[in-house]
């Protein structure tokens, strides 16, 4: 990524980023995916583990201020407000997130989630600071533009469409600015769902690049940045867009996806030809680390 900004006059100052630890789990509606977890709760809330092993493991850089979102961890009855899962409690940390950021003021994001909606806050406030010139690369197996009332009312398959400014009211009322759909390129999709979403990512007008059209090269996602226009970009990369036959990372097991170093390849080739505003990863679901530390729990020598 570019280090440095212009500023009038030719004169250059160092981009300001921080490193967004946003452990949000209650977008998502999972525990039914993964059965080798036997307490649902701990399945619900292994984004918040998910979140702390990628703050671990991501390298640190000592220029980066990182920034924590206050995550509850209360499991209640997880009923649907109108439409959405657990959606007061997504709309205060939503708040809490965007309130961080614009005290904060970055020019960059890096963003370690989380389920899929931990992009909202930061993209949208991007979208804000930058006066909408933005493009967003969403890298997923699964377009994400899920609506309330949909069959499915878990908020992490909302993200895209919140972006846009369609979805919750409670929860777009927290959010900075939109972004519209012919500045949202999907890659990496292979997992509709339903003809319901595949549908509605034809009325919406979305363009999307599959892996075949990644798998060697970037050009295709680099020719539609030019063609947007748009100086900053904004990339979510979603775990589960990543091949199970090489890796396991996320919830999703869908066949055929990317591999590891074609996704690095593609956020590095962008990054070298344009500046990449934010970065989001997004989606671990690290069930044999849930285990480990459930069964570290039971060792009572850890209380004496």
């Amino acid at each position: 990524m570019a280090t440095m900004a212009t500023m009038a006059g030719g004169a250059e100052t160092a981009k300001k980023t921080v490193r967004l630890v946003y452990p949000q789990w209650q977008g998502a509606s999972i525990a039914q995916w993964i059965p080798e977890v036997k307490n649902p709760d701990d399945a619900a809330r292994g984004y918040y583990l998910g979140a702390e092993l990628l703050n671990f493991l991501a390298p640190k850089n000592p220029s980066h201020k990182t920034l924590t979102v206050p995550v509850s961890l209360e499991v209640g009855d997880r009923k649907p407000q109108d439409g959405v899962i657990d959606r007061d409690t997504i709309a205060a940390q939503t708040r809490a997130a965007v309130a961080m950021l614009k005290a904060e003021n970055p020019d960059r994001i890096i963003t370690l989630g989380g389920e899929c909606s931990v992009s909202v806050p930061p993209f949208t406030y991007l979208a804000g600071k930058y006066g909408g010139d933005v493009a967003v690369l969403w890298i997923d197996a699964h377009p994400d533009i899920t609506l309330p009332g949909d069959v499915y009312p878990a908020y992490h398959a909302m993200a895209v469409t919140a972006l846009m400014g369609k979805g919750d009211g409670k929860i777009l009322a927290e959010l900075p600015a939109t972004i519209p759909p012919e500045r949202i390129l999907f890659v990496g999709l292979r997992d509709w769902e339903r003809e319901q979403i595949v549908q509605r990512q034809k009325d919406y007008g979305m363009k999307h690049l599959g892996v075949a059209d990644v798998r060697d090269t970037s050009q295709g996602i680099l020719d539609w940045i030019k063609a947007t226009g748009a100086k900053h970009i904004l990339i979510h990369f979603d775990l589960d867009v990543l091949d199970p036959a090489e890796i396991i990372p996320a919830v999703g097991v869908c066949k055929d996806g990317l591999k590891m170093a074609e996704v690095v390849r593609i956020i590095n080739d962008v990054s070298a030809a344009h500046d990449v505003a934010a970065l989001t990863i997004a989606e671990p679901m690290p069930r044999t680390a849930i285990n480990i530390r459930n069964m570290l729990n039971g060792i009572k020598l850890f209380e004496e």
